[in-house]
């Protein structure tokens, strides 16, 4: 985004050319204008090298290695796999009793939670508290982040229970928070079910809300049941009004955080002494005690599930990072301490790998558990050990309390969880920003509620990458002026008081230049021209400046588009000007020979100068 003045660097450039202005005797003698400089050819293995190492090492890891003795970095190479040895040195009762209060805190909103994630996903809901125990003592050990608390999450749950059938490997913000939204609603509906008491088993098992709300209608009359219908919306109210109490103030954060557990252990009370399971309620009856068996005899590498295992996997892993990384940092920010993404991306994917062999199923980092874990004190991810611990206790002993917990409580405490999804101020200003990203956004909102969870987010991304291809076809280009009273040239669009130079065409393209925009930005700059040369002007256009700084990059279909546009503009009788190419684009244009074409004194190192160059040899029209 342009800045409302220039920047420092154009600031010291100004300066410099005000003083050039002066007379030379006042210095003694005439200043010497700077030439774009060639950078040094650099050998093919090395440009390799480098170029695989900022694409996937940009933050370079190795950086805390360099110069030190072996014995150190054996340490340091040991502390970046297990984080926990770096901060433990540190760790003191202090902190225990803040990690203390909040794993307990947390504990209390995940239990509940956990076990109605498990039935989201289909699967029994001992699962959903395994996943709770073991990839939060595995991400204590080794991620890198104070704050996130771990365990199973409702968007990741949803996928597991849809079976997606596609790849997935890249989302925009905009995508996410329509993709988010719409699984929220379908999350939602899907809940439908147990919260009216619905036990029909032809109830559908699509997630688009017209076969939900079609199943839900058509089992009015014989399907619904009063008593589930009251408990679960008597208890949908009170987890509502304790997440609002705790939204408006902070001080009562624990009171949406607590009101679970509350709702899990009164409802159980409720259907117990009342025997409401006989009226109709569901309950959830057998919960497996004990604590993750293993499973890795069900881990297969071939047969018929080993494609849908594969694709599930790819989605949900990558959802499960986005969504770490972005809770990570948004509480590493407030905190102000860094994060480290390659220790993120290690424990993520150990503590998942050891939850496979363990019957977890997919889990990372909870928005809602992490900012009660955070407003709670948590100091360090001691957090998430007291809370294994206490869903540890929990599979060990407490399991047959939950026999008369109603379904109806779970989908409630389900609702209220995902209702925080619907993010519409973010959409709002999704609108405000960028009208191509809203349409993403409410492709991906439509798609998932109304069509599926995969066809949602495969309308998501192909707006994105459509987005994207127009960006990279059709890049920005514009027509400069020259700011009063400086030598700073910028698009006159955005600055109506930048003059144009009598004689001179100054355009700037804002983008690498590719084998799929090459031609269009040539035609673009002739259009350009032509434009200019309509208007009612005293003097023709005589030379055309290119300003480069923003053209990042160029190929050889880019060097053949400017090859002809360089001979398109002889033929009108136009010289071509070049201003400020990069290291990158300047060796291309030097060693395809087309810095001699046009001339390699017309290769400036600012717009300012190459001004300077072509003013004194415009001719006026007679």
């Amino acid at each position: 985004m342009s800045s409302m003045g220039p920047p420092a660097d154009e600031n010291i450039e100004t300066k410099k050319v005000d003083l050039r202005s002066m007379p030379s005797s006042s210095f003694g003698q005439a200043p010497q204008a700077h030439k774009v400089a060639i950078p040094p050819r650099q050998n093919l293995f090395k440009e390799f090298q480098d170029t695989i190492k900022e694409t996937f090492f940009s933050d370079d890891p190795l950086r805390p290695f360099k110069d030190q003795p072996r014995s150190r970095k054996i340490r340091l190479g040991i502390e970046a796999i297990f984080p926990i040895l770096s901060w433990g040195r540190s760790y003191n009762l202090k902190k225990f009793r803040g990690d203390l209060i909040s794993g307990l805190t947390i504990a209390s909103l995940c239990i509940p939670q956990d076990i109605g994630y498990a039935k989201l996903a289909h699967l029994a809901p001992q699962y959903g508290l395994y996943s709770s125990f073991v990839p939060p003592l595995i991400y204590a050990v080794m991620g890198s982040s104070r704050d996130i608390a771990i365990g199973p999450v409702a968007v990741v749950s949803l996928l597991l229970g849809t079976l997606l059938r596609f790849l997935i490997d890249f989302l925009s913000h905009a995508a996410i928070v329509g993709f988010m939204g719409g699984a929220a609603i379908t999350i939602a509906l899907q809940q439908l079910k147990g919260f009216l008491g619905i036990k029909t088993k032809q109830f559908t098992t699509n997630t688009d809300i017209v076969h939900v709300m079609h199943s839900v209608f058509n089992t009015a009359h014989h399907g619904w049941n009063w008593q589930t219908i009251v408990m679960g919306a008597s208890f949908l109210g009170f987890l509502l009004v304790a997440k609002y109490i705790g939204k408006k103030n902070t001080k009562f954060f624990w009171v949406p955080a607590i009101a679970p557990l509350i709702s899990v252990i009164l409802s159980t009370f409720i259907v117990f002494i009342t025997r409401a399971d006989k009226q109709g309620v569901e309950i959830v009856r057998k919960i497996k005690r004990g604590i993750n068996p293993s499973s890795v005899k069900d881990i297969y590498f071939t047969g018929e599930y080993l494609g849908k295992g594969f694709k599930i996997g790819i989605v949900a892993g990558m959802i499960a990072l986005t969504e770490a990384t972005a809770i990570g940092r948004t509480f590493a920010s407030m905190k102000d301490y860094q994060l480290d993404g390659n220790r993120e991306m290690m424990a993520l994917g150990t503590m998942n790998v050891v939850g496979s062999m363990t019957s977890c199923y997919v889990a990372t980092g909870s928005f809602s558990r992490s900012a009660v874990n955070y407003m709670a004190g948590c100091q360090t991810a001691v957090s998430n050990i007291v809370m294994s611990v206490v869903v540890f206790l929990t599979l060990k002993f407490i399991t047959p309390l939950f026999y008369y917990t109603p379904n109806a409580i779970l989908s409630a405490i389900i609702i209220s969880a995902v209702i925080s999804l619907v993010d519409y101020e973010a959409a709002i200003l999704i609108w405000k920003i960028d009208k191509f990203d809203f349409v993403a956004c409410m492709g991906a909102f439509f798609g998932v509620a109304f069509v599926s969870v995969e066809k949602g987010l495969l309308i998501a991304v192909s707006i994105s990458y459509a987005k994207i291809l127009l960006q990279v076809t059709r890049p920005r280009t514009a027509i400069l002026g020259k700011i009063p009273r400086t030598t700073v040239y910028r698009n006159i669009q955005q600055y109506p008081e930048a003059s144009k130079i009598p004689g001179v065409l100054i355009v700037r393209v804002d983008s690498a230049i590719y084998f799929s925009n090459s031609n269009y930005v040539k035609e673009r700059i002739l259009r350009w021209l032509m434009d200019e040369e309509k208007g009612d002007y005293r003097t023709k256009i005589q030379f055309l400046i290119v300003e480069m700084s923003p053209v990042t990059d160029i190929d050889t279909s880019g060097i053949q588009a400017f090859e002809e546009l360089h001979r398109s503009l002889e033929k009108k009788g136009v010289e071509l000007v070049l201003a400020n190419p990069g290291p990158a684009v300047t060796d291309k244009l030097y060693a395809s020979s087309f810095a001699n074409t046009i001339g390699e004194d017309k290769i400036f190192l600012t717009v300012a100068q190459a001004v300077a160059y072509c003013s004194p040899k415009v001719v006026e029209d007679p």
